[in-house]
């Protein structure tokens, strides 16, 4: 494991999208976390916001950034047909496929944790200069409050099961194209279907299926008993659909020549 890991290491930080994906990150996630932060306004009498899912509102474009690296982190070598090699010098598909999500694990967790830390930074810098009236005994923006620590390191998570579905689903078709577009379909299709559905019940069954509009409830840090499902369940629902596509990818991968 440690050479196959050294190896999926080499290959990722000689390639020349790398670095400016993962600046992507975290520019498109404390860009757009900011830019939401810095639209609030309030009338004198005070406004009430989910502060901690307000200043992270950036995760949802900052995804698209970590899809795209998850799935090169694949597809390229099959782009290259340089996967020949990668199998024929690592006959263990299932060792490559996990060095990969190691090492895709490992990235998205550092990138994330960054972006999300910016994205808040960004919100302290801005929030304290509108009125916003928040619930007692609850600050503005402290990773020592309970739920918006909740929501901070379930942002992590959430950008790190993206990227691993992501690896799972582009093992599985091959082109970087057709598996990037899966994967933003999956994302943000369900959220669309849900404007567009007028039944309460359907509405709330596509919410509870979906992988961005569920796994993104870990940010939610008031008015929890209105969520179709709680915090966790909603990641869990995630981590579900990334363990599928994984499991997808792994078969395919042993199924199909290179």
């Amino acid at each position: 494991m440690r050479l196959a890991l050294h190896a999926e290491w080499t290959k990722l930080r000689t390639t020349r999208g790398t670095p400016w994906l993962l600046l992507a990150v975290v520019a498109l996630t404390a860009a757009t976390g900011a830019a939401a932060t810095a639209a609030v306004t309030c009338p004198p009498s005070g406004c009430s916001y989910d502060v901690p899912a307000l200043s992270l509102a950036g995760v949802r474009l900052g995804q698209a950034a970590v899809v795209m690296l998850a799935v090169l982190v694949i597809s390229t070598e099959y782009g290259t047909r340089m996967i020949h090699t990668t199998l024929t010098a690592m006959p263990r598909r299932t060792t490559v496929l996990t060095a990969k999500a190691i090492l895709v694990t490992a990235l998205t967790l550092i990138t994330g944790t960054v972006a999300v830390l910016v994205s808040l930074l960004a919100a302290h810098l801005t929030l304290p200069h509108t009125a916003l009236a928040l619930p007692p005994g609850r600050s503005l923006l402290s990773l020592t409050d309970g739920p918006a620590l909740r929501a901070t390191l379930g942002s992590v998570l959430y950008l790190t099961l993206i990227a691993l579905l992501s690896l799972g689903l582009a093992t599985a078709v091959r082109d970087s194209a057709t598996a990037i577009g899966t994967v933003l379909a999956l994302l943000y299709v369900f959220p669309i279907l849900l404007l567009t559905v007028s039944d309460p019940g359907w509405q709330r069954r596509l919410w509870q299926i979906s992988p961005m509009n569920a796994g993104l409830a870990i940010q939610a840090t008031t008015d929890l008993d209105t969520l179709p499902l709680p915090p966790w369940a909603g990641l869990g629902v995630l981590a579900a659909w990334t363990a599928a596509s994984l499991l997808f990818g792994a078969l395919m991968l042993n199924r199909r020549d290179a």
